[in-house]
């Protein structure tokens, strides 16, 4: 069984895999001042609840865009697990062309993320990560990373728009039943869920301008609130929650010798 791990600035999701069969999922709040034995005994907690045996995991692959927790899950792992983790970084080979300048300083969800969604969907594709930071990544019709986009997460602006003001409060992030709203609260809502919908699809759209008409791209979306920004958004044609963890697993068979 292969566990595999992804560290968010937000969420730790972690899943179990048989061959190409998901079985188990997690996702957990990342908590830099925890320790290995912290994060272990947590783990070991999930599994237990959901009748999987830690002595069952073979290996084990982990992205993270949060650098203290590295050396605190590879401890987790070689103390609980008795596994030395394959980390996604330098030297990992992705079987993609990365076109950055410098591909050193690409986050690993976006090299996971599209490795993930070429090889589940082909290409050409148009990959969205809605978390923390918005990341919209190009790729080529024969898997290659072209670049892509960076912005601020939905969460994040909420949260700067709330700290940022005296008298507005922090809101839960549904939309209203209107875009015209009488009051504070529907007004915050309509104005971040749909400001930042019209931010996905004047991207995108701008995105497929510069490739030129012919070239179709399919859009992927992922990440805790790519459902309902889906249900608003014009240009997102599929939600994979689990394209992360499936990235892993193919960057695991593609690394394991």
């Amino acid at each position: 069984m292969l566990l595999v791990i992804d560290i968010g600035n937000s969420n730790i999701v972690m899943g179990t895999y048989d061959g190409r069969n998901l079985m188990k999922h997690w996702r957990i709040s990342t908590d830099r001042q925890k320790t290995g034995d912290e994060y272990g005994m947590l783990i070991n907690d999930l599994f237990r609840y959901q009748g999987v045996s830690i002595k069952d995991v073979r290996d084990i692959i982990i992205s993270s865009v949060v650098p203290p927790l590295v050396v605190p899950l590879v401890k987790m792992c070689e103390r609980y697990f008795k596994i030395h983790p394959l980390l996604v970084g330098p030297g990992i080979k992705t079987g993609i062309k990365i076109n950055y300048e410098n591909p050193r300083a690409i986050g690993a969800d976006r090299i996971v993320n599209v490795v993930g969604a070429f090889a589940h969907y082909g290409g050409p594709l148009i990959v969205i990560d809605i978390g923390t930071a918005t990341t919209i990544d190009v790729v080529s019709e024969t898997g290659d990373f072209l670049g892509g986009v960076i912005a601020p997460g939905i969460v994040a602006s909420a949260e700067s728009l709330f700290s940022s003001t005296a008298k507005l409060p922090r809101i839960e992030l549904v939309p209203p039943k209107s875009i015209i709203c009488h009051n504070t609260i529907t007004g915050m809502q309509a104005g971040i869920i749909y400001g930042y919908v019209g931010q996905i699809d004047a991207i995108v759209g701008k995105i497929r301008e510069e490739m030129g008409e012919n070239w179709h791209a399919k859009v992927i979306a992922t990440g805790g609130l790519a459902k309902m920004i889906s249900k608003e958004s014009k240009t997102i044609d599929k939600i994979d929650h689990f394209l992360t963890l499936s990235g892993l697993r193919v960057l695991y068979e593609r690394n394991k010798n």
